[in-house]
C-alpha cells in the first residue's frame, strides 16, 4: 500500500503535488518523493527522501520541482534495507526517458527478475517491483516501431507488462516530452481514480491519484475509476487517451473500505465513509443479537469512527471517546519492524480514565490483525478501571496472508490463523467478542466480487506463499556466497516482520 498520483497541465505541477501529497499520507509514512518535468526545457526534477511528506519537502527542495507534468509518492515498503536510491519515483533514460511510481505488489518477482537478465539483459539495480515494471514498460516501447503511433506503442507495451507482472499494481507514469500515462492490473486490486479540470484556455489539466481526496486542493474534479486492466494516456497537449487492453474479473481489495483508504473518498461508485456507516449498522444488530451488556461505545481511533457512531445509534447507548490519539506518532499497521510497532502502539493511545472507570465498553475496530494493539487497548482500559470489555471488528477474522501490497506475508503471525472465536477471545482478554461475517461484508460494500483473500483463502491471483517469502527482494540483505560476513554465525536477514496491525 503506497500513494500515488500524478499531474499534467497545471504550472508549476512538482510543486502542486506537495500539497496533494498530504492527502495521501496515511498510504505511507516511510518516505515520499515528487519527480517533475518541464517541457520547455526537456528536463526532468527529482526530489525524494526518507521521512513524511513535511519533512522531505523543504522550500529549497520545492522550488527545483519546475515543469508542468509531475509523479508523486509516499511510502510504504514490504521490504527492508532499501537504499535511497530505490525509493520513488524511479526514472529509466531510455527510451524516451520514463518516470514511474506504483502501489501495490508484484507476486512473480523473481520469475520477472530473470527474465529481464537472461532474455533482455536488463540487470536490475536494486530490490522493488517498481523498477521490474519501469524496465519491462522500457523494454516494450522500445521494440515498437519507431515511425508508429505512439499511443499504439505504449498500450502494446503496457499490455506485455499486464500478461507477465501477476499480483496487485496501479502504476501512474510520464514520457519525457510525451505526456503521462496509467495503467492497473487485471483485477484491478489497487485502486485508481482519475480527476480532471477545465482550464481557461479550454483545455482540460489531468490527474491519477491513489484516493479521491488528492484531487480537492488542486482545484481538481474526481472524474471516475480506472477499470481493470485499463490504459490511459494524456499527451503534451492534454488530449486524453484510454482502452482496457487485460481485463478479467475485477476483485477491489476489500481492505480499502474496511481500513486502508481515507473516509472522503469514494471508489467503485462506493462511499468509504458510508460503507463504514453501514458496517456499524450491521454490526451493532449482531451485537444486539449477543445480548452485550453496554454502557458506552467506544472507537479505536481513528478508522473505527463512523462505524462506532452508527454502531452506539442502534444500540441506543452513548457514544464516547475513551482513546485519545496522539496525532505526532505514525501507524503502527505502517511500522515493520515489531519491536518498534510495539513502543509506537504504547505511545500512540492514552486512556480517558473519567469516562472508562466503573463502565462496560464495547471497543469498535476495522480489523485485528496481530492482536498487538487490541491487547495493549484492553490492558489499559483494565488498568483505567473499566468494567466489562467488549470488542467488535467491522472486518471478518484475518486468517489468511495477504500477497497484494498490505505487510501481512505469514499467516503464523496473525491472531486468527488457526484460532476458533472463543479462542481469540480469550487471547484478546476481553469479555465478548464479534466480528462481522463475510456476507455482511458483501451487503455493506455493495460490490459484485472483492478481493477478500485474507479472510477467506481464495487468492484471485494464485501465489506460493513460500515462493513469495523466499523472494530474492526479501533477502536482499542476506551475505551471497563469497561475500564477508560479521562472523560465522551470521544469519541471513528474513522476510521482514509485517507491518499491519489495524487492531
Amino acid at each position: 500500500m503506497s500513494g500515488i498520483i500524478g499531474l499534467i497541465g497545471e504550472r508549476n505541477a512538482g510543486q502542486k503535488l506537495y500539497a496533494a501529497l498530504y492527502a495521501l499520507q496515511h498510504r505511507g509514512q516511510d518516505a515520499a518523493g515528487i519527480l517533475s518535468y518541464n517541457f520547455s526545457r526537456a528536463q526532468f526534477h527529482l526530489e525524494k527522501d526518507y521521512g513524511l511528506v513535511g519533512d522531505v519537502f523543504k522550500p529549497h527542495r520545492l522550488a527545483r520541482l519546475k515543469g508542468s507534468m509531475a509523479l508523486g509518492h509516499t511510502r510504504y515498503s514490504l521490504s527492508d534495507g532499501t537504499d535511497q536510491g530505490e525509493l520513488q519515483p524511479l526514472v529509466l533514460s531510455y527510451p524516451y526517458g520514463i518516470g514511474m511510481v506504483h502501489d501495490g505488489n508484484v507476486t512473480n518477482y523473481d520469475e520477472i527478475v530473470d527474465f529481464l537478465t537472461h532474455s533482455k539483459h536488463r540487470r536490475p539495480f536494486g530490490f522493488n517491483d517498481l523498477e521490474l515494471l519501469l524496465h519491462l514498460t522500457a523494454d516494450g516501447l522500445a521494440a515498437g516501431n519507431p515511425a508508429g503511433d505512439l499511443v499504439h506503442n505504449l498500450a502494446v507495451a503496457v499490455r506485455q507488462v499486464q500478461r507477465r507482472a501477476r499480483g496487485a499494481y496501479s502504476v501512474v507514469a510520464m514520457l519525457a516530452d510525451r505526456g503521462l500515462f496509467a495503467f492497473c492490473d487485471p483485477h484491478g486490486i489497487r485502486p485508481l481514480l482519475i480527476g480532471r479540470k477545465r482550464r481557461e484556455n479550454g483545455q482540460t489539466s489531468y490527474c491519477f491519484a491513489s484516493e479521491e481526496q488528492a484531487f480537492f486542493g488542486l482545484g481538481f474534479e474526481y472524474w471516475r475509476d480506472m477499470a481493470p486492466g485499463e490504459f490511459a494516456f494524456v499527451d503534451r497537449e492534454l488530449h486524453f487517451h484510454a482502452s482496457v487492453l487485460e481485463q478479467t474479473a475485477s476483485h477491489p481489495c476489500m481492505f480499502e473500505w474496511i481500513y486502508l483508504a481515507g473516509p472522503e473518498t469514494q471508489w467503485h461508485g462506493r462511499s468509504v465513509y458510508e460503507v463504514r456507516l453501514r458496517l456499524g449498522e450491521l454490526l451493532g444488530r449482531l451485537c444486539q443479537a449477543r445480548g452485550f451488556d453496554v454502557d458506552v461505545v467506544a472507537p479505536v481511533p481513528d478508522t473505527s469512527r463512523p462505524a462506532a457512531c452508527r454502531l452506539a445509534e442502534v444500540l441506543q447507548v452513548p457514544y464516547r471517546e475513551v482513546l485519545i490519539k496522539n496525532r505526532y506518532v505514525q501507524r503502527s499497521f505502517i511500522e515493520r519492524q515489531a519491536e518498534l510497532r510495539r513502543a509506537i502502539v504504547g505511545l500512540k493511545l492514552a486512556p480517558v480514565v473519567s469516562e472508562i472507570r466503573g463502565r462496560s465498553i464495547l471497543l469498535v475496530d476495522d480489523s485485528v490483525v496481530r492482536g498487538t494493539t487490541a491487547n495493549r487497548i484492553v490492558a489499559l482500559l483494565r488498568q483505567a478501571g473499566a468494567g466489562k470489555i467488549y470488542f467488535a471488528s467491522t472486518s471478518p477474522p484475518v486468517r489468511h496472508a495477504c500477497f497484494y501490497g498490505i505487510d501481512f506475508p505469514r499467516e503464523q503471525e496473525l491472531l486468527g490463523n488457526g484460532r476458533t472465536e472463543a479462542q481469540m477471545q480469550e487471547a484478546l482478554g476481553v469479555d465478548g467478542l464479534v466480528f462481522l461475517p463475510q456476507e455482511q461484508l458483501f451487503d455493506a460494500l455493495g460490490v459484485p466480487s472483492l478481493c477478500m483473500a485474507c479472510v477467506s483463502g481464495n487468492y484471485p491471483v494464485p501465489v506460493d506463499a513460500d515462493d513469495f517469502l523466499g523472494s530474492r527482494r526479501f533477502q536482499a540483505d542476506a551475505p551471497a556466497a563469497g561475500d564477508d560476513a560479521d562472523s560465522a554465525d551470521s544469519n541471513p536477514s528474513q522476510p521482514p516482520a509485517s507491518g499491519a496491525d489495524a487492531a
